[in-house]
């Protein structure tokens, strides 16, 4: 009897083709989808899940894991908010009020282990750089110096010289995090943050608004919202006009939450860059606004397996 044929092995698939985790940790959830190709990367099976971020430890990191687990992937890149230690995938959490559950924890075996593959597949980095890379290569790799600003809950920040994140020296804020410039003597997130935003419009008005109901009113044509949102965007680009002068910003894009609104806020934005004798760059809103960091995660991934 002849011998049974031996089976033929699948083919592999070019490592270019093969799918890569990525996963954008907000406040409130966690995103996870497949992001297939080259680049551009498209985004498959995209999965969200709540979030509580003051949930106990175990509780926590099985959350942060829910919406990646039933996704078929190898590698894994994690976009995540700081103060973390991207390198060795551990925060200490200091001086936020979110993730305190995890000070200390081996973020990337408590995940791998949860996910199915090896320590070595699970990474990390910034969720504005992350951010910011998913819009630039959105336009198509531009060379220049890219700058994304994030307005939400806070100002987030990418500095990209040639698509490489830029994190220290004399031309950018400290880290690369615009959240540490101060405006009018005080933190830039007192002026410029959902927070300062809401609670400046309910001290001149002693109406309880959210940003929406805001930006509603100023199109109404309400003087009190406008009152309360053009300085605080005028206050923005006082504070990030000396750094991008420095930095020779030839493209500055704005995305997040707030930006939803930039038809509103680009005018107060550009005069207060150019109040600081500072030139004003082409500004834009983002375009793949929460997709962004996913897709930004998988082009640092790219780029650091080179």
């Amino acid at each position: 009897m002849p011998a049974a044929p031996t089976p033929t092995p699948a083919p592999t698939a070019p490592a270019a083709d093969r799918p890569v985790g990525v996963v954008d940790v907000g406040g409130s959830h966690v995103t996870a989808a497949l992001a297939v190709g080259t680049g551009p990367f498209r985004l498959q099976d995209r999965r969200t899940s709540a979030l509580d971020p003051a949930a106990p430890r175990e509780e926590l990191l099985d959350a942060l894991a829910a919406a990646a687990a039933p996704l078929a992937a190898s590698s894994w890149t994690v976009a995540l908010p700081g103060p973390f230690d991207y390198a060795r995938g551990r925060g200490d959490f200091a001086d936020v009020a979110k993730f305190a559950s995890l000070a200390g924890v081996d973020l990337r075996a408590a995940l791998a282990g949860r996910l199915g593959v090896a320590g070595a597949e699970v990474r990390f980095v910034n969720d504005a750089v992350a951010y910011g890379l998913g819009e630039w290569s959105d336009r198509g790799a531009p060379a220049g110096r890219f700058v994304c600003l994030t307005l939400g809950t806070g100002v987030g920040s990418a500095w990209l010289a040639d698509g490489e994140p830029v994190e220290d020296g004399p031309d950018v804020p400290p880290h690369g995090w615009a959240h540490l410039l101060t405006v009018d003597g005080g933190p830039l997130e007192d002026t410029v943050s959902t927070r300062a935003l809401v609670a400046a419009h309910r001290r001149r008005t002693g109406v309880s608004t959210d940003v929406r109901g805001i930006a509603e009113a100023v199109r109404a044509g309400d003087a009190d919202a406008r009152a309360t949102w053009d300085p605080t965007f005028h206050a923005l680009g006082r504070a990030v006009g000396p750094s991008l002068q420095r930095f020779g910003t030839t493209r500055l894009v704005v995305g997040g939450a707030i930006a939803r609104s930039f038809d509103l806020l680009e005018g107060p934005l550009a005069a207060g860059i150019a109040d600081r004798g500072a030139g004003v760059p082409p500004l834009s809103a983002a375009t793949l606004q929460e997709d962004a960091p996913l897709v930004g995660a998988a082009v640092w991934r790219a780029r650091q397996d080179g």
